[in-house]
């Protein structure tokens, strides 16, 4: 099994859905799945850009779905591992919805008061900015978006005994609208049937843990706690949490960062050596506390409570 920090940089370039490299960093966590013991099964699909900002043409695009043999899986630990570059940061990206929301707001209530259409300008103006540097290109190595979460899946693995009832999803085009996430709902929602999936997406370094929780339960409420998250129902982003939830029993994405975070996420200074792997660390070690004790857990008693009658 290849050490983390070195893992990271060997998947941490350029993988746009269905280019060359894009392949070739499957191939290596199919290897690293393969290390830890796991039967490593593709889900084939053709990832079809739902938005143009969303990319430039149809692509082959694979989930991997990796069990251990014999293992009923109750959890679920997921990360899209593919990548996009943009000409904006996703920090710049926020900004610019933003003000085309004040925008709009602020051309509806003067055409109410009686202004002109003319100002109507100022938000198509801003609306056709976002798109036009919006869409989606090469160039980002990724790393904390999501290389960073892929190595925090791993780490969570190996921080569990060997038999514990986790299963993993690399989840493919995520970037294209949570394409792979939804593919696997799909046609495969009975693997997550009943199961707990927990989705990271973006650890940095720095900045506070948010838990993005999509359907609450006891041992996702035991994870936040763990992780002293701030717990979040609803973002300004998309993540393949939101498209896994309805066919889960509980389900959540965790992230790590800060406004710094947000600057560098989908531009090319998104690589592997600006990360220490300190929040992957800290993330892994408290998931991987909680699913521990996750048998304790899914009956509806907390590990604390039940700690506390013992």
């Amino acid at each position: 099994m290849t050490d983390a920090c070195a893992l990271l940089e060997e998947i941490s370039v350029s993988r746009l859905v269905g280019t060359r490299r894009h392949a070739a960093v499957r191939e290596i966590l199919k290897r690293e799945l393969a290390a830890r013991g796991f039967v490593v099964m593709e889900q084939q699909f053709l990832a079809r850009p739902q938005l143009p900002l969303w990319g430039r043409a149809p692509a082959d695009a694979v989930n991997l779905i990796a069990v251990r043999p014999r293992a009923r899986i109750t959890t679920w630990l997921a990360a899209h591992y593919d990548s996009k570059g943009q000409a904006i940061s996703m920090a710049t990206r926020l900004l610019l919805a933003a003000a085309c929301l004040v925008g709009c707001l602020v051309a509806v209530a003067a055409l109410l008061a009686g202004g002109p259409a003319l100002v109507l300008a100022l938000p198509v103006a801003l609306a056709s900015l976002f798109v036009g540097l919006g869409r989606v290109a090469g160039g980002s190595p990724g790393a904390v978006d999501n290389g960073s979460g892929v190595v925090t899946v791993l780490a969570t693995v190996d921080a569990l005994p060997p038999d514990a009832a986790v299963g993993i999803v690399f989840t493919d085009a995520e970037e294209q609208g949570l394409l792979g996430a939804r593919t696997l709902v799909r046609e495969r929602a009975n693997l997550l049937a009943d199961t707990t999936v927990i989705n990271f997406d973006g650890i940095d370094d720095h900045g506070r843990t948010i838990a993005f929780v999509h359907r609450g339960g006891p041992i996702v409420d035991e994870i936040v706690r763990s992780l002293g998250a701030r717990r979040a129902r609803l973002l300004p982003v998309l993540v393949d949490g939101l498209a896994l939830a309805p066919a889960a029993r509980e389900c959540m994405t965790i992230m790590r960062g800060d406004w710094g975070t947000a600057r560098v996420v989908h531009t090319p200074r998104d690589t592997a050596g600006r990360l220490t792997l300190k929040g992957v660390q800290l993330v892994a070690a408290a998931v991987a506390d909680v699913l521990r004790d996750a048998p304790t857990l899914k009956g509806g008693l907390g590990l604390r409570a039940r700690k506390t009658a013992r």
